[in-house]
């Protein structure tokens, strides 16, 4: 309590009578209940996680500023299998400004869908797609990939795309012993009654997918999307033989060094043991450090820990 000196102290300086407020016992009561409440609501609200290391923030901004069209997930993804930190993509993205992911929901009906899904591990899938030149030459990427690892096994570039182009293109992506059933693709004339029968007779049943149902060829249309998004979208070929440097570069990249979220996640063709997880998910094993390595001139970054010299 303060002493009655310095309460007549300070009456000097405003107008106190102004300030009584005459209540009810009951007011009181009901303020001092509501002040508690507001009280315990301030002690006892979620503190939330600790932060991550410094050193860790600073390399998830480095990642971010250096892949920008890397969302939080692919970042996570990048982190737990590349350098061994388990970070959430919520996580991640409390430190990034901007990106998104959605997540799949499973399809419970047989359709086209879920039966490329059953059938993955002995599914191939092909599409064509235009690329324009910048001397605005249309050129014809031919790509083809397996659906359950997700592995581009085969991608080729031409300016008159034929049948017999076309076909050549399934003989030197499919060896004489095959894992392979089927092979999607669309109703495109360049898919010809004779290339069709000559696929067969390599073993491989076709699978023409329904008028107007892209659906059906889901994985390799994504694979196309996926393509000019982290690629093509950002780079400007000269000519042909240009567009096929490119796409051999970034085909080993998507094969070996890019996370899938199909894949669990994981990477199709990876080079390296998947790194052992520490102790402590946000903080590096002792005597490493991070190297990055960069594909198609610092479009995208692959990263890796390596131990310091002694």
């Amino acid at each position: 309590m303060l002493p009655d000196g310095l309460l007549v102290f300070l009456g000097k300086f405003f107008e106190w009578r102004r300030a009584l407020v005459l209540v009810k016992p009951e007011t009181l009561l009901r303020w001092h209940r509501k002040g508690f409440r507001l009280f315990w609501r301030w002690k006892s609200k979620p503190r939330g996680r600790p932060r991550l290391p410094a050193d860790l923030q600073k390399l998830i901004r480095t990642m971010a500023a250096d892949n920008p069209t890397w969302g939080e997930a692919r970042i996570a993804d990048e982190l737990r299998l590349k350098l061994g930190l388990r970070v959430s993509p919520r996580t991640v993205r409390k430190y990034l400004t901007g990106g998104s992911s959605s997540g799949r929901t499973p399809d419970p009906a047989q359709r086209w869908l879920t039966f490329v899904r059953n059938h993955a591990w002995a599914i191939v899938a092909c599409d064509f797609f235009v690329v324009v030149t910048a001397t605005f030459r249309v050129l014809y990427v031919f790509v083809l990939i397996e659906v359950g690892t997700r592995r581009i096994v085969h991608c080729n570039v031409t300016a008159h795309p034929t049948a017999e182009w076309t076909l050549q293109q399934f003989r030197e992506a499919i060896p004489g012993e095959h894992p392979y059933r089927f092979v999607i693709h669309d109703r495109d004339r360049i898919y010809s009654r004779d290339m069709d029968a000559a696929v067969t007779a390599m073993g491989v049943r076709v699978l023409r997918t329904p008028v107007r149902s892209p659906r059906a060829n889901s994985v390799c249309e994504r694979l196309v999307g996926t393509i000019r998004r982290e690629c093509l979208d950002f780079l400007i070929p000269f000519s042909e033989r240009h567009l096929r440097r490119i796409l051999l570069e970034w085909v080993k990249h998507y094969n070996q060094g890019r996370p899938h979220k199909s894949l669990g996640p994981g990477i199709p063709e990876p080079i390296s043991k998947p790194t052992l997880l520490t102790a402590d998910r946000h903080r590096l094993p002792d005597n490493y450090i991070v190297r990055a390595k960069a594909v198609l001139g610092g479009l995208h970054h692959e990263y890796r820990l390596e131990k310091m010299a002694a």
